[in-house]
């Protein structure tokens, strides 16, 4: 009696959907054996695609029918066994050498006759050309999406696909939730778990309720999307949907998230108020606080190298905490604004906000030049990947580089084109902060103070016993204003040094 094998095939791919699932095929294929009075001693079935050779399942079926085990085979259509030429010309090999004596099909005729082998070939053929053109047409719809500028991929969480238009929207629902998570982690004072707890009590969750995966928020803060690109297949493309946040704010979540993989500092103890503040100019090293309690009950702190130099043996010595406040105080001091000057700065800026600046019009143009000529490098180089002067490899890393630096001077241009005047914020602001600085000084706010000096300063150095910080330009100005303009706010010293202000 002749021996079939069931032979049941699914591929998980969108374009077979509408093929019958495994279970159906199987209910129909063993009806039909039944009907048909066909012996079947085993059945196969398998989730994988045809178009190319190497399914196991597969294999190993022809593997038992080359060893003489079976030597009919029963599937639903002959697109089931094969859409590629390898694994069709298998199937036809076998019938040539009799190992394949029958192919039974409910949807299409066979006999082991040369007319019945020209039509199984074209039966093969027929489905390979359905999936090349299958193929075909979803690439030049893909293509087509990119150019318009739309992922072709399922939407970010905060978006969903639109089904009628087959476009990406901002989601109702989660938009300003997913808007709230991302501008929250750019603060840069949470960690990953705390943002996931944050995004399960907002109802930003995985399948079935349960809170999101890290990996998937890490994901989504490092997807390009949310501030108007996209990537697809290593390349950086601009995207036509409405963006989440801005490029600038995109950055900052970027830096947050390397900030966030180094070691957690310990907490510092209040009573080290300078703890890990400044570094010896020495070594190189921080410097470290203690706070040691004498036999007699009185507490004192100090600060000192932490000489884990390996190279350079550090002489540096101890400093008191007094001796170090003093110095703080000092520098801000120094690095203020009295209010008699703040007044007379904040009058002199009303003063420029209500004249024209043709300056802000040169500032504008010069970005949208810059802007343009960025366009142009974009275009040139994909010509020269379409007339195959440059490799992909090199051509999607410029591409990547250029489509950065387009949209971080699109930031510029619409930053300065929303905010207008905004220097003049920035000076006032500017203003009083260093006034702000001469009243922490005077309050003996020394947590203030410190905090101050990290933000306006860098390579704080401690060196035999005394403190320097480099400045930002506009606080240099102000360290290096001269003794007696300070005391008295006038005369000739007075009046050159507020020219280096105002118009350096």
């Amino acid at each position: 009696m002749l021996k079939y094998f069931i032979y049941c095939r699914k591929s998980s791919e969108e374009e077979e959907r509408q093929i019958l699932s495994i279970e159906a095929q199987l209910q129909e294929l063993r009806d039909y054996a039944k009907q048909n009075s066909l012996f079947v001693i085993k059945e196969y079935f398998e989730s994988r695609t045809a178009k190319e050779p190497g399914r196991p399942v597969f294999n190993q079926m022809l593997s038992e029918i080359e060893k003489g085990n079976a030597s009919g085979i029963l599937a639903w259509n002959p697109d089931r066994l094969a859409r590629n030429s390898v694994d069709g010309g298998r199937v036809i090999s076998l019938v040539d050498t009799c190992k394949i004596t029958s192919l039974k099909f409910p949807t299409f005729w066979f006999e082991a006759t040369p007319q019945g082998k020209f039509m199984l070939s074209v039966a093969f053929g027929q489905a390979k050309y359905y999936t090349d053109n299958l193929r075909e047409n979803i690439l030049r719809g893909i293509r087509q999406k990119l150019r318009r500028g739309e992922l072709p991929a399922k939407a970010p969480l905060g978006y969903f696909n639109e089904p009628r238009l087959r476009i990406i929207e901002p989601d109702k629902q989660t938009f300003s939730k997913t808007k709230k998570v991302l501008e929250l982690f750019a603060e840069g004072n949470h960690t990953l778990t705390q943002i996931r707890d944050k995004m399960f009590s907002l109802g930003l969750v995985g399948k079935n309720g349960e809170p999101l995966h890290l990996s998937t928020i890490q994901w989504m803060l490092k997807n390009p999307f949310y501030y108007g690109m996209f990537i697809y297949r290593g390349e950086l493309m601009q995207g036509s949907h409405k963006p989440m946040i801005s490029k600038k704010l995109f950055d900052k979540i970027q830096k947050a998230i390397i900030d966030n993989g180094k070691p957690r500092k310990k907490l510092i103890k209040k009573d080290l108020v300078f703890k890990n503040f400044a570094i010896c100019g020495k070594c190189g090293y921080k410097v470290t606080g203690e706070t040691h309690t004498k036999k007699s009950g009185l507490v004192f702190s100090y600060y000192r190298c932490t000489k884990k130099s390996k190279v350079v043996e550090c002489s540096e010595g101890f400093l008191r905490e007094e001796k170090l406040a003093e110095q703080v105080q000092n520098i801000c001091q120094k690095v203020s604004i009295p209010d008699e000057w703040k007044d007379r700065y904040l009058e002199r800026v009303s003063e420029w906000e209500n004249e024209q600046n043709d300056s802000s019009g040169i500032f504008a143009q010069n970005l949208k030049e810059k802007l343009t000529k960025t366009k142009e490098r974009i275009n040139r180089l994909i010509d020269l990947h379409l007339d195959g002067e440059i490799e992909l490899d090199e051509f999607k890393q410029k591409k990547n580089i250029l489509v950065e630096q387009k949209a971080d001077l699109e930031q510029k241009l619409n930053d300065f084109e929303r905010k207008g005047n905004h220097w003049l914020e920035l000076l006032k602001s500017w203003i009083l902060d260093a006034n702000q600085a001469g009243n922490l000084a005077n309050t003996k706010n020394f947590f203030g103070m410190k905090n101050f000096l990290k933000t306006v300063g860098s390579n704080r150095i401690l060196l035999d016993g005394k403190l320097k910080i480099e400045f930002e330009k506009e606080y240099n100005l102000l360290w290096n204003v001269p003794a007696e303009a300070r005391v008295t706010g006038e005369g000739e010293a007075f009046n050159s040094w507020r020219n280096t202000i105002w118009w350096t």
